[in-house]
């Protein structure tokens, strides 16, 4: 075997991992590494939503989160502050670390009550915003529960990307299918397109800016439309802290119903 011949032979068995029988191993790894991303065990943040309607109308709301990642899984605690009409709204999602299953509930001050959002619910509005229940924990979804496949490298506003596109394995998840482009340099997550059980594009999230804050590449500023219905809810993250003490008690019931530890 010539020279020529030997060194084409083995940049093609050193490319089977990513194209050929494991390609959906390296297409999860790739989705893994960008969701693990930021390793900080605690995050507290305050961001400004700023919902647009269709004809072009602006409101706003004031949230505080609250999210955890302990050994009984990933933990996100939200309140809302303003306006008034949905001030003292708090939602509470719990996901399991083994299998993936989130527990949601959500307080109303309107009902005086709270209630548990069951799985079939998952894909309603949250708040009135254009993510819905379960695209709060989405950033967090396991790899493991959908199926990966590297559609292509392209350049998306100058950053070289991998284009990934994820199956997910439960047939009854909102979402037919998720498109990702990934950063190759920073494993940002950049784009996602979501597609609707009958195939047709539904919503697109962007994030527009990124900082760097306690070493950790932060999308701040991004932005979900929603394209049937041509409203978009764009988030402005305005205060936001790594690795901070956050009470147990927040992630509970009690703290949900009352707002007091």
């Amino acid at each position: 075997m010539s020279m020529r011949n030997l060194f084409i032979t083995i940049i093609f068995f050193a490319a089977l991992p990513l194209f050929g029988q494991s390609a959906e191993g390296a297409a999860a790894g790739i989705v893994r590494a960008a969701r693990n991303r930021i390793d900080a065990k605690t995050i507290t943040s305050r961001s400004r939503m700023e919902l647009t309607a269709k004809n072009g109308g602006k409101t706003e709301r004031l949230i505080d989160q609250f999210s955890k990642d302990g050994a009984d899984g990933k933990k996100i605690f939200i309140v809302f502050q303003k306006p008034a009409g949905v001030a003292g709204t708090r939602f509470l999602t719990i996901t399991q670390k083994s299998g993936g299953k989130d527990n949601k509930w959500i307080f109303l001050p309107s009902l005086g009550k709270t209630r548990r959002i069951s799985a079939s619910e998952g894909s309603g509005s949250f708040v009135g915003t254009d993510l819905s229940y379960d695209d709060v924990s989405s950033a967090d979804r396991d790899a493991a529960l959908d199926t990966h496949t590297m559609l292509r490298e392209e350049n998306l506003n100058g950053k070289a990307c991998y284009v990934i596109q994820s199956v997910p394995k439960d047939a009854a998840y909102q979402y037919s299918k998720m498109t990702q482009w990934i950063g190759k340099a920073d494993s940002i997550t950049w784009k996602i397109e979501l597609y609707d059980q009958k195939g047709s594009l539904k919503k697109i999230l962007e994030a527009l800016e990124v900082k760097t804050i306690q070493g950790y590449e932060t999308p701040v500023r991004t932005k979900m439309t929603t394209i049937s219905a041509g409203t978009s809810t764009e988030i402005f993250v305005e205060e936001i802290k790594y690795n901070g003490e956050i009470p147990d008690g927040v992630f509970t019931q009690n703290y949900l119903e009352t707002g007091k530890l």
